[in-house]
């Protein structure tokens, strides 16, 4: 077996939790919901694996903890992270009492999606943007979950002072409790077009006593290598979009030689998907991880099309079956320009 670079080597522990190997799959809208993640604990490699960004509102007011596909868990899965959208802290204490029974590994704190709507909401980076509600919320978390807190967030907003700013929340996340913060190296509103700064990593670590979570275009054994010295210090590495293309991505980053049958995963997941969704909602999820599956084929477009423009997952699955059967060329690295 081929041991992942030092950066992913040694465990994560957090206030008794042990998060090995410390790779942890990124939160994702329409994708890290129980079908996927009952995905990638097919083939582990993980040391933990986040939900979706929940609403806390929602899951007070609407969601059944034992049956909603973004809540619910399997034991298959390992370790689970909820991540959550809050903008106050109203009904901190009946929101950790609900999410109880599913007895989380830790609870992230998302500060760092820029989506207008998530922004109108005061979520996201409407959040890291106020300090006083951003101190108010993570106090409340803490006083009320027992467990590792972790927050999630991006640079800022660019342009003078921003490291003052950044370095503001670390020194509020110490203060209050926070135990690993995840840092996306990109600012906010910037596209995932734009490269990220694992440069900027080694004076992050110097900024802060917690440990730090890299995230943003990282993909591979590979990439750690060729940022060894910028990564050296943080204690953990997240992988978004790429495993949501290569489910098999933290297996195959213990063991390369990990045989992968492409068309069979695929399939797997529209059975998965069809146990935790009615076949509307499965289809609808479906569209969405062939946009990134597809990015697996040189003619994987073709794929994407049929997939997109299915009317149920049946089809969807006569269509895919079509373009499996032509034994269709895979890339020699996946691309995810565009999705």
């Amino acid at each position: 077996m081929v041991r992942p670079p030092p950066a992913a080597s040694a465990p994560l522990i957090l206030r008794g939790v042990v998060f090995d190997p410390p790779l942890f799959c990124a939160p994702m809208a329409g994708i890290s919901h129980s079908a996927f993640r009952r995905l990638l604990s097919d083939f582990g490699g993980y040391g933990a694996l986040y939900t979706e960004m929940l609403s806390g509102k929602n899951i007070l007011n609407h969601e059944d903890p034992h049956a909603s596909p973004w809540l619910k868990r399997r034991p298959a899965e390992g370790r689970v992270v909820y991540q959550l959208l809050l903008s106050d802290a109203k009904g901190l204490p009946e929101l950790i009492d609900r999410l109880a029974p599913l007895a989380p590994d830790a609870i992230d704190l998302n500060a760092a999606c820029n989506s207008t709507p998530i922004r109108k909401r005061g979520g996201g980076s409407s959040l890291f943007g106020d300090l006083v509600r951003l101190r108010e919320i993570v106090r409340g978390l803490r006083t009320h979950f027992p467990g590792p807190l972790l927050t999630k967030i991006r640079l800022g907003d660019a342009g003078e002072g921003w490291q003052d700013r950044l370095r503001d929340r670390l020194h509020l996340f110490e203060d209050e409790g926070v135990d690993a913060v995840v840092i996306h190296t990109r600012f906010r509103g910037e596209k995932l077009g734009r490269s990220a700064r694992p440069d900027l990593y080694r004076s992050l670590v110097s900024d802060t006593r917690l440990p730090i979570i890299a995230n943003g275009d990282i993909d591979s054994p590979d990439f750690v290598t060729d940022h060894a010295a910028d990564l050296a210090s943080v204690r953990g590495l997240m992988i978004g979009r790429p495993v949501a293309a290569c489910p098999w991505l933290f297996g195959r980053w213990h063991d390369p030689m990990l045989a992968i049958d492409r068309p069979a995963v695929w399939h797997r997941l529209c059975d998965y998907l069809l146990d935790d969704f009615s076949p509307v909602k499965a289809l609808m999820r479906l569209k969405i991880a062939t946009s990134y599956f597809s990015r697996n084929f040189f003619f994987g477009h073709s794929l994407f099309v049929a997939v997109q423009e299915a009317p149920d997952i049946t089809t969807a699955r006569e269509r895919a079956q079509s373009f499996f059967a032509k034994s269709p060329q895979l890339t020699n690295r996946v691309d995810l320009a565009g999705v």
